[in-house]
């Protein structure tokens, strides 16, 4: 449904009216390494336990602005391929309100809704960057004019198995609660395979850390979402101590990318399983986290689309009457004279080991097939992203964040021969390639403004977009206020 908003500067103001707000309820006396202060400014008037909760409710919002220089290259959609990077420089936005809702149902039973507002407005509609999307609030199907949708809405049961207590925070999509080492955690409904899977402290939670999609999960991680990132389904997890083993079966779209999600969970889904180990080394927390995926659903292999081409000119980009990408170019084969229940498999690392009190470093990297179109994430094959967190300690500003990353991507060599030849995916097609990897810097810095609300400057250099040696480099300048209440 379409949210009341009434145009981008109305955003603007209704963004700020929340900063006011949100920060009216900090305090010094709140301790600084909690993010949220609205649930510890209830606790302290003596009107929540924040211990042992029944219910809590939690806010972020977040705005991003982006600008880009002119792109360099040889050509730009070619022959009517339409997913080049625009050659003009542009400007983009994203503006996101987040709800956060838990409620205790019994003992170990919680409920969560979370209702959640996006604008947007996109680089070249979303076009022409294959692993490295400056922005990850950007979705498939996000508009300048703001949407009001359910992201979330999951039962979670918790079934203690003994051991040594755990105090678990109170947080957003986590009630205060106390809960034994060895646990089994189960949940079912509508949610983001993320909040589970692939967590890194360091690279994770880019509403307070980096930008780029990059550095949200392995760029190569093609998980089962709908166009904005959410899936319904299952997960269980087993704690053990200091291991963690976690499982999920979930839904995948209808067609590639795209909103609507297909619940014929046991035709078309996607699988995955992580093996997680907590450690401390040399008196520092780290953890080593292993992550699989297979997903079957109905997609197009680079080779049989190539090859239906070739057998006859005539299945071209042009002349399919199934979900396309609405390329122009005649002489292009497409996916969807290819598209039948295919599998798509992939496994990944992932680390992140504190090595001073205030410096953090991390490490994804992610190795998939390669054979088969992307289907809900990023237009990458295989990819690797690392880098570290600096807070502002040292310069008296504890709660300042410096930050520096470092990506890079790549593609099968079916993917890239179906590109050569001019054809589309989700993200990219500029009608020919020469084939490159794609890679990317990011620096940035995260003021502490007042409160639970910060300021970060943000720079990113884009080589190689959408893995095409004749095209770039991209410059990338971002502004981004985050506040969390």
């Amino acid at each position: 449904m379409d949210f009341m908003f009434l145009d981008r500067t109305s955003l603007l103001l209704y963004l700020l009216c929340f900063f006011i707000l949100a920060n009216s309820y900090s305090a010094e006396s709140i301790a600084d390494e909690v993010p949220f202060s609205f649930m510890n400014a209830l606790a302290k008037e003596g009107l929540h336990d924040l211990k042992d909760e029944r219910w809590n409710a939690y806010g972020q919002l977040t705005y991003i602005e982006s600008w880009k220089g002119t792109v360099h290259g040889a050509y730009s959609n070619l022959n009517g391929t339409p997913n080049s990077l625009v050659p003009h420089s542009e400007n983009g936005f994203t503006g996101t309100a987040t709800f956060y809702f838990g409620l205790k149902t019994w003992q170990g039973g919680e409920l969560y809704v979370v209702p959640e507002v996006i604008s947007e407005k996109a680089f070249s509609d979303l076009k022409g960057l294959g692993g490295l999307i400056q922005n990850f609030e950007l979705q498939k199907s996000g508009t300048v004019i703001p949407i009001l949708y359910r992201s979330r809405f999951f039962f979670k049961q918790t079934i203690d198995l003994g051991g040594n207590s755990i105090h678990l925070d109170s947080a957003p999509m986590q009630l205060g609660t106390t809960v034994a080492s060895n646990r089994l955690v189960f949940r079912i409904g509508n949610f983001s395979i993320l909040d589970f899977f692939d967590q890194n402290t360091f690279s994770g939670n880019l509403r307070r850390q980096f930008n780029n999609m990059a550095f949200m999960t392995h760029a190569a991680y093609d998980f089962a979402a709908d166009a904005r990132g959410y899936t319904d389904g299952i997960t269980a997890e087993y704690y053990h101590d200091d291991w963690t083993f976690r499982f999920a079966h979930i839904a995948g779209p209808k067609e590639p990318n795209q909103l609507p999600i297909d619940l014929r969970i046991f035709k078309y889904y996607g699988d995955q399983v992580e093996l997680e180990h907590r450690h401390v080394l040399y008196q520092q927390a780290g953890a080593v986290r292993l992550l699989a995926y297979r997903n079957r659903e109905n997609m197009g292999s680079w080779t049989d689309a190539l090859a239906a081409f070739q057998a006859d000119p005539n299945k071209n980009a042009t002349t399919c009457t199934g979900f396309n990408y609405d390329s122009a170019n005649a002489s292009a084969p497409d996916l969807c004279w290819a598209r039948k229940p295919n599998i798509k498999m992939g496994i990944g690392i992932n680390l992140e080991q504190q090595v001073a009190d205030d410096i953090g470093l991390f490490f994804r990297g992610m190795y998939s097939d390669g054979k088969t179109e992307v289907y809900s994430y990023t237009s990458t094959d295989r990819s690797i992203s690392l880098g570290g967190l600096v807070k502002g300690t040292s310069w008296d500003r504890r709660k300042d964040t410096l930050g520096i990353g470092y990506a890079q991507n790549w593609i099968s060599k079916q993917h890239a021969a179906y590109l050569n030849a001019g054809g589309v995916d989700g993200f990219i097609g500029d009608g020919k390639l020469n084939w490159k990897a794609e890679k990317g810097i990011e620096v940035f810095y995260s003021i502490n403004l007042i409160g639970p609300t910060w300021l970060t400057a943000d720079y990113q250099r884009i080589i190689n977009p959408a893995f095409n040696g004749d095209r770039g480099p991209v410059n990338v300048y971002g502004v981004k206020a985050h506040v969390e209440f």
